[in-house]
């Protein structure tokens, strides 16, 4: 089937609204015979059936799922994790490596078997129309997302539907329903500049496309309204932002950093960027980055320590670039964490500079790929290094970044966190620094979405723990003290609030990096930048469970405190919580006590009965 092209433009329609197919011009025609479409059940009521999305990739892929899912809802579909139970799939996919896209064919022929119809969206088919897998199912572009109404309501009725051609980009003020009810993935730009030899998601995304500062100021104010705490900025590059209409990132940054609540109640990070983009602005962004609503975390791609393959990457920087905006960063803004990617296995790598680089560093965050010729690059007709080579690099490389431990010092400090997740263990919540540096704690789930004062108590590879000393009031941030905090070195009034980047299921993309392109990471890959928690388990967690927990790091905060000599300040703190957990105890040992005179009562009632029966 030829691909449908939007034939209609301006028909007043609102954002979200589904013009029927014929309304813009599109003759329809029935799949051909098939197994799959011989076994479709009997059309119901468009918008009674459930539909099950599974998103690959990205944080601008999940954004796209979230719109998906927001418009699907809106018009009465249900939504569900259980495929089984699923009337209708949608994989959202990803074309930055060769695992994922496995993982989509897999899905696909699952799918097909189970005899479900079945839509395929994002990078996959946009960049790669013409799949041997891609046959017989319907299609949704990345620029098609707003007509994903359309799409399903025309495949569960039998139809193979295909949409990939736009030339406008869809609207933020699309339905939307948030993986996080508290985190807006927010799209700045769609594709890039580059032109990375290896790099399939340009195929996809295309030349760079940026939204215009109103519009994405808009959706900031809208998105706070509704409760949001955390925006990530997102996109294929977000430095390379505003080069196509005329304005740059840092204008962008200081115009949503003037809509964010003064009392940094929501933060902002700002999404991975490519050293070329933002080496002329870097002091501007510093200062955004200074600003107490912004995180100070920066994701910023190397991909390789040799300039000579770097080149033949078609990078568009050289080593010592890289180290201009990583050594600035770290200059101008107090406790700046940087995050990077490396492609281990890219063809004829001089890989001891690579190492020689991430020993040099130390950076927290390392995501380790392989390398992946996708095809179609330039880089695919290139000579492969072997895989054992290649695997044998990234043991290398991963033993580097195991051998330091990047928050090392932290323990004892007080930092001010910004609560958002339930950790997968289903004991902690999780929580960022100002630096986005993860820190788990014990704590009731009413704390999410709150901000708190907490001490750090013992310092993982991957991720710190602390415990709540006290919980910010929004509404009086200023009596939170924060001459108490770790980070007394403060910047100077920047711009205004804003926030930070990187990513939180680290998919490293070859050539951008997880924030913009994505890709599914595998075991070996993902040993340097494994995150231990991010998926909610709400039934794991409960009242008496948590109180018990923190009955026990109470005791073991005091024993502490006890040992040690503290400072005045200390010893008030001690003294304060020591008299919180007080009450605490008082509750359970006086609910003990009552459940103790209960039963006694009890047992004395039924022995006189007895006596007196006899």
């Amino acid at each position: 089937m030829e691909d449908i092209e939007d034939l209609v433009v301006g028909a007043g329609a609102p954002p979200g609204f589904r013009l029927p197919l014929n309304a813009v011009g599109v003759s329809l025609k029935k799949k051909k015979s098939n197994k799959l479409s011989q076994t479709l059940p009997s059309p119901k009521i468009p918008g009674t059936q459930t539909i099950y999305i599974k998103t690959f990739g990205c944080s601008h892929n999940q954004s796209d799922s979230e719109y998906m899912a927001g418009q699907l809802s809106a018009f009465g579909y249900s939504l569900s994790d259980n495929p089984e139970q699923a009337d209708l799939w949608l994989i959202n996919t990803c074309t930055v490596k060769s695992p994922s896209q496995s993982a989509m064919d897999t899905l696909i022929a699952k799918c097909k078997s189970a005899k479900k119809p079945l839509v395929v969206a994002g990078c996959v088919p946009q960049g790669s129309r013409d799949l041997k897998e891609l046959e017989g199912v319907s299609i949704v572009g990345v620029q098609q997302i707003d007509r994903v109404v359309e799409v399903v309501e025309e495949t569960l009725k039998g139809h193979e539907v295909r949409l990939l051609n736009r030339k406008t980009l869809p609207a933020l003020d699309l339905p939307k329903v948030r993986k996080n009810k508290f985190v807006e993935i927010l799209p700045i730009n769609v594709g890039c500049l580059g032109a990375c030899t290896y790099c399939k998601t340009k195929h996809a995304r295309g030349h760079l496309g940026s939204y215009t500062t109103d519009s994405l100021v808009g959706r900031v104010k809208s998105v706070i309204a509704d409760g949001v705490k955390e925006i990530w900025l997102s996109s294929e590059d977000t430095g390379a932002y505003g080069r196509d209409i005329g304005v740059n990132l840092p204008t962008l940054l200081n115009a949503i950093v003037s809509e964010l609540p003064p009392d940094a109640s929501t933060m902002l990070r700002i999404g991975m960027t490519n050293p070329p983009f933002i080496l002329e602005h870097l002091k501007d962004i510093a200062e955004v980055l200074c600003h107490p609503c912004v995180y100070s975390f920066l994701h910023v791609p190397v991909q390789s320590g040799s300039d000579a393959v770097l080149s033949a990457m078609n990078r568009e920087y050289t080593v010592s670039e890289f180290r201009t905006v990583v050594d600035t960063l770290a200059e101008l803004v107090p406790g700046m964490q940087i995050a990077t990617d490396i492609i281990c296995g890219f063809p004829d790598e001089d890989f001891a500079q690579t190492v020689s680089l991430i020993k040099e560093y130390k950076f927290p965050q390392v995501h380790i790929s392989q390398f992946y010729p996708r095809p179609g690059t330039p880089a695919a007709r290139m000579k492969k290094v072997p895989s054992t080579f290649v695997k044998k690099r990234s043991r290398e490389l991963t033993s580097v970044f195991e051998a330091f431990v990047p928050y090392d010092g932290m323990e004892g400090r007080l930092e001010r966190i910004w609560i958002t997740e339930i950790a997968t263990d289903g004991i902690h919540l999780v929580g960022h620094t100002k630096g986005y540096v993860q820190v788990l704690v014990v704590a009731p789930e009413s704390m999410l979405g709150s901000s708190a004062i907490v001490k750090i108590t013992s310092v993982g590879r991957w991720s710190v723990f602390g415990e709540v000393i006290e919980t910010i009031n929004p509404m009086n941030v200023k009596s939170a003290s924060r001459k108490d905090m770790s980070n007394q070195d403060k910047c100077s009034p920047c711009s205004d609030p804003n926030e930070c980047a990187c990513t939180r299921e680290p998919e490293t993309c070859a050539s951008c990096g997880p924030e913009s392109c994505g890709g599914q990471t595998t075991l070996e890959e993902s040993a340097a930048s494994r995150n231990p928690t991010f998926l909610e388990d709400p039934n794991s967690r409960n009242l008496i469970g948590w109180l018990l927990r923190k009955r026990k790091n109470h005791v073991d905060k005091r024993v502490g405190g006890e040992i040690a000599s503290g400072s005045k300040k200390k010893q008030e703190w001690a003294r304060g919580s020591m008299g919180e957990w007080g009450a605490v105890d008082k509750a359970l040992l006086g609910g003990m006590l009552v459940s103790f005179l209960t039963i006694m009562a009890l047992l004395i009632h039924l022995g006189v009965r007895t006596l007196s029966s006899n």
